[in-house]
């Protein structure tokens, strides 16, 4: 899943997806808010969840938190990493602070997109994650 509401953006991160060569589906919303309601409404669960920050309806941090409080997503643990073009310490602080798994500067290459998306899959791919029976 990917919440990302410039489609130039979006354009690149679905170029750099087809490039690597991973077979999961590549799902893009434009806001937090279509986000949250694709994952209370869906019994899908992502692999990974990049978003932006700045987004209209629901911003990147009131979305991660509203995942958090839920208990039906919490549980289906699944990493919620963000790439912004801003690295303030207010907003990094804020994405830890409700456990986001990650914090990225958006490259602004291909190349670089490429090698940090890459790395981020392998290693999300390696990791163990709980499986919570409700």
């Amino acid at each position: 899943m990917i919440i990302e509401d410039d489609l130039d953006d979006q354009y690149m991160f679905q170029e750099v997806f087809d490039a690597l060569g991973y077979g999961n589906e590549i799902i893009f919303f434009q806001d937090g808010l279509a986000a949250l309601d694709y994952l209370t409404e869906s019994a899908v669960k992502p692999f990974i969840i990049f978003s932006d920050i700045n987004m209209p309806k629901l911003n990147g941090l009131e979305l991660r938190e509203k995942i958090h409080q839920n208990e039906d997503l919490r549980l289906k643990s699944i990493p919620y990493l963000f790439f912004s073009t801003t690295m303030e310490q207010r907003f990094i602080i804020d994405a830890y602070s409700k456990s986001a798994q990650g914090f990225f500067i958006k490259p602004t290459t291909f190349s670089g997109l490429q090698d940090t998306l890459k790395i981020i899959l392998e290693y999300w791919s390696r990791c163990a994650a709980p499986k919570y029976v409700k």
